[in-house]
């Protein structure tokens, strides 16, 4: 009984070597690009920086590409957010405060809250939280509604002074005159600024999620392994 135990294990182990074999050597079947991701999104896109480019591991541009115009307006809203959370705790956690008292009915100054993200937010009150809630709502539905008539991310209303990207810049020559560029001859014109508008939210959605992950763990979303080495 135990030889032939054996001999099925010898057989399994010849079987599952084999089937490895034929799966290493088989030629890899890539599935055709389709026109409807190089419609979503194409190389030079904002976005599509180096070195990646045009990254979608997942194939979602070929198989949804009518949302990427909603997961435009997600990623740099989100980005948006992570990038003041992340300004949040840095400032908080160097004792930086607002001046006055955050809610006169509960006698709670700023400087009385701790620093950090998931401490702050402990000791908020209830109510504070809700006034957030309503406030953030309102610039969602109302103030700051992404139209979509726009590109993703411009969601200043019309009428309000604001140019989100100037066409040109005037540019001092250093001898007294100034010179019309327009956007694209420059370093910092439109494209490059939404560029790194987008990598700056990708890097700030990452840091506070880490900054969440090490206080939790530690207490400590910035040092957390010790302020010294």
């Amino acid at each position: 009984q135990l030889a032939e135990v054996q001999l099925s294990q010898r057989i399994a182990v010849m079987l599952s070597t084999a089937v490895l074999s034929l799966s290493l050597n088989a030629p890899v079947v890539r599935p055709a690009v389709s026109n409807a991701r190089m419609a979503a999104i194409t190389p030079g896109d904002v976005g599509t920086t180096k070195p990646l480019g045009v990254y979608d591991p997942l194939g979602l541009m070929t198989r949804m590409p009518d949302k990427y115009r909603r997961w435009q307006e997600m990623e740099i809203k989100h980005g948006r957010f992570a990038m003041a959370a992340t300004l949040h705790v840095i400032l908080t956690e160097a004792g930086i405060r607002w001046p006055g008292y955050l809610s006169l009915a509960e006698g709670i100054k700023f400087s009385d809250l701790p620093g950090g993200a998931i401490a702050s937010w402990a000791a908020l009150p209830t109510s504070a939280w809700l006034q957030i809630v309503l406030f953030i709502s309102f610039l969602e539905v109302y103030a700051l509604k992404q139209d979509p008539e726009k590109d993703p991310g411009d969601v200043v209303p019309e009428g309000v002074a604001w140019a989100r990207y100037p066409d040109g810049y005037d540019v001092w020559l250093g001898d007294g005159s100034t010179k019309q560029v327009g956007e694209d001859e420059l370093f910092l014109g439109k494209t490059w600024k939404l560029n790194a508008e987008r990598n700056n939210g990708r890097a700030a959605m990452m840091g506070i999620t880490g900054m969440l992950i090490h206080e939790g763990l530690t207490g400590n979303p910035i040092f957390p392994i010790g302020e010294t080495l």
